[in-house]
């Protein structure tokens, strides 16, 4: 990876800390797209990227050395969500053609679609795979989220809900949350047909939910909405943590954000292009970086890693500049 670091130090093997988040920088940045990333994904246990665009197109990447392993048209269904599966070549993805809403999994090894998921009656917004089986759950404009198996054609379950529906299985499998309506609503994977088992409230904001995500050891959740905000919750008590406020998003642009690998940071897109990073227990913004587009990034944290990365109309990947931390001087 550009930016003076070593395979070593990509992992987080050194602490990650407000100055080194405070360091980072565009280490390698990806220009040749010619729609806007709207949606990307890390593979848990391999150095895989994949991203997909407005132009249609879905891109695998290796981490690791920086490089476009394959780039695959979906020209005639169009591309909006991609999120591997366990298998590191091989993706589930929703249209944007406004015509089919079907899912499809698909390997990037041979471009060849093993399997249709048909169901949804209007553009799915939220996608989310079950780390520990083959299953994953999807909400739609349609106002259901539906649960599959990716064995199976047919969906295996459908929730009901009253807005724009936020959905994701904690990183055991054990548990999802779905997120509408200023709520969270948590469902035990095993026996969601008994209802949730706890709604959290976050304090009143009733705009759309965009994103709602777990921690990776599973504390603390947050949910983004289409207002600018936020929320991160303890996800055991639901207790209310802290918001943080960004600029609104576009009824056409997602609001992501996501937890650094320990958990003690939140870094955030913004209506107006921005990233932004807030220490979790202080509450405070640790880091800004200010963009000339004014088109809300799609953001990830990689695992185990001291690096995320932007989707705009460019694929960019942030690592902290160690030479400009004094404590990191010499370790080299």
């Amino acid at each position: 990876m550009a930016g003076g670091q070593t395979d070593g130090e990509d992992k987080v093997s050194l602490e990650l800390t407000e100055e080194i988040i405070q360091s980072m920088e565009v280490g390698m940045a990806f220009r040749d797209y010619t729609g806007r990333i709207s949606s990307m994904d890390f593979h848990k246990t391999s150095n895989f990227l994949v991203t997909a665009s407005d132009d249609e197109s879905i891109r695998l990447y290796d981490v690791a050395n920086a490089t476009c392993l394959k780039t695959i048209n979906s020209k005639k269904y169009g591309i909006d969500l991609v999120s591997f599966t366990s298998h590191p070549t091989t993706v589930i993805y929703s249209s944007k053609n406004g015509w089919d809403e079907s899912l499809r999994l698909l390997s990037l090894h041979d471009n060849k679609y093993l399997r249709y998921f048909r169901g949804h009656h209007d553009r799915v917004v939220s996608l989310s795979l079950c780390a520990r089986a083959e299953h994953f759950i999807s909400g739609s404009l349609d106002r259901t989220v539906l649960l599959w198996d990716q064995r199976a054609d047919k969906c295996q379950g459908l929730l009901r809900v009253q807005g724009r529906p936020a959905t994701a299985y904690d990183d055991q499998g054990l548990i999802f949350a779905v997120a509408f309506g200023g709520s969270i609503r948590m469902f035990d994977s095993r026996n969601y047909e008994k209802g949730p088992f706890e709604i959290f409230s976050v304090g009143g904001d009733v705009s759309d939910a965009n994103v709602v995500k777990f921690s990776n050891d599973g504390r603390l959740m947050l949910l983004t909405t289409k207002d600018g905000h936020v929320h991160v919750l303890d996800s055991f008590r639901g207790t209310l943590l802290g918001t943080y406020n960004v600029k609104p998003v576009s009824s056409n642009s997602t609001l992501e954000a996501s937890f650094s690998p320990e958990g003690m940071f939140v870094i955030s897109g913004s209506g107006d292009g921005s990233v932004y990073a807030w220490n979790i227990r202080s509450g405070k913004e640790v880091g800004s970086w200010l963009s000339n587009e004014n088109e809300t990034p799609v953001i990830k944290w990689a695992p185990g890693s001291l690096m995320f990365v932007t989707g705009s109309s460019e694929l960019s990947f942030w690592i902290p500049d160690l030479s400009k931390l004094a404590a990191y001087v010499g370790r080299k």
